[in-house]
């Protein structure tokens, strides 16, 4: 009988989300916050993200140094992220582990002290991780096509924030951030594994017994579309891009197709972009394609790096594989073998642990429902050709296309 995901609502509102696989011995768990960088106003650029980092450096009962040994010190592995959207404090641990992990984590989310002494060394940690981004336009480049994408929406902002609003925030700035955004209905705990589901609900029952308060999502207008050429002058020796336009949103029966559209253009060595461009032509080393879907909207964005002296035949080259798809189907044996590529995917990822924990915990975050992967795999499986040439010939034309840059013009 294939594992189940089992779901409890603790009395403040926390959900708990189990899913046991009894045949592994690690139960990966997640503490998600439904709070990101979307949710920040103006003056909060990037807050979301120092959060994160302030979150490892003590503890009311623990040091920095205590929590780390806290998980690694019993061969488990400690880390978390931020996105638009969430922040995710995280752990792979042996099973016998998990109620440790548990309680690591909720010790870091309660009761962290955001000492001023500690803020003071972070911000300055943070404000190196932003010089050492800015100096990779192979990362920099996606938040500024992003920006120029969608011209002042709050989706568009970067993550990391700026050195000036990093630089600015106290610990009562980021403590109020955490009253007002780490609440019940926000806190999502998540745990996939060799695990006792009602142990584990107990105990989180008890751990966050004292948390308290709720908030709504924020629900922003739809992002405008930016088209049109933007290009950022630096001395590096290629020029990156971006490509891309926007799309359909998470809750739209049309994310299956854009799934199979992006795979089939630029989602492995075997697509159209990274057979035409790189392996045929040489032009590139790194080519490639991604979506990017939230709930208000999505986009579909083609990555790639190349000579300056290229960069004009690259991008053309690019249009046309797009023109392609909107104006010839699709053969029938390259999407069949385009979605068996998705359905090995999706079946060999649920393999890790980690990736079970983050596939539930999203689906709960975005649908408030487990997605079973059976009907994932048949909504793959069921994509026609006309279904991407109609969602192609919708959003992925010329006139909506934009382009973002960063090379030595």
């Amino acid at each position: 009988m294939p594992p189940t995901v089992e779901k409890f609502v603790l009395k403040n509102g926390v959900r708990v989300l189990c899913e046991s696989v009894s045949h592994v011995q690690s139960v990966a768990i997640g503490v998600w916050c439904q709070t990101g960088s979307r949710m920040e106003a103006k003056s909060e650029a990037g807050i979301s993200h120092l959060i994160e980092h302030m979150l490892f450096k003590g503890t009311h009962k623990r040091s920095a140094k205590q929590i780390a040994e806290s998980i690694e010190g019993r061969g488990g592995h400690l880390n978390a992220f931020t996105d638009r959207e969430a922040t995710c404090f995280y752990a792979r641990v042996l099973r016998d582990d998990v109620q440790n992990a548990a309680e690591v984590i909720s010790d870091m989310l309660l009761n962290s002290r955001l000492a001023k002494e500690d803020l003071e060394v972070e911000k300055r940690v943070v404000q190196e991780e932003i010089r050492k981004y800015l100096d990779s336009p192979e990362e920099h480049i996606h938040d500024l096509h992003a920006q120029h994408r969608w011209k002042g929406h709050p989706l568009g902002k970067p993550i990391i924030g700026s050195h000036e609003s990093v630089g600015g925030f106290t610990s009562e700035n980021l403590a109020d951030y955490m009253r007002r955004r780490y609440v019940p209905n926000r806190i999502l705990i998540a745990a996939a594994g060799n695990l006792d589901s009602n142990a584990l609900r107990d105990q989180v029952e008890n751990l966050y017994q004292n948390c308290s308060g709720q908030v709504p999502l924020p629900s922003d207008p739809l992002p405008n579309g930016g088209a049109g050429i933007s290009k950022i002058s630096k001395d590096v020796e290629q020029v990156h891009f971006c490509i891309g336009c926007g799309l359909v949103n998470l809750y739209s029966d049309a994310r299956y197709p854009a799934i199979v559209m992006d795979a089939l253009l630029g989602g492995s060595m075997s697509s159209r972009l990274f057979q035409e461009i790189r392996e045929k032509r040489g032009l590139v080393y790194a080519i490639g394609s991604y979506l990017s879907l939230y709930r208000e909207a999505g986009a579909f964005t083609v990555y790639g790096g190349t000579n300056p002296e290229n960069f004009d035949e690259v991008c053309e080259l690019t249009r046309a594989e797009l023109k392609k798809v909107r104006e010839t189907p699709i053969a029938d044996e390259e999407l069949e073998r385009t979605k068996r590529m998705l359905s090995g995917e999706m079946v060999l990822g649920l393999e890790g642990m980690s990736a079970r924990m983050t596939r539930m915990a999203r689906n709960e975050m975005i649908y408030e429902r487990e997605i079973p992967v059976e009907e994932a795999l048949n909504k793959t499986r069921s994509v026609t050709a006309k279904q991407i040439q109609d969602l192609a010939n919708e959003y992925i034309t010329d006139d909506k296309l934009a382009i973002t840059a960063i090379g030595p013009f």
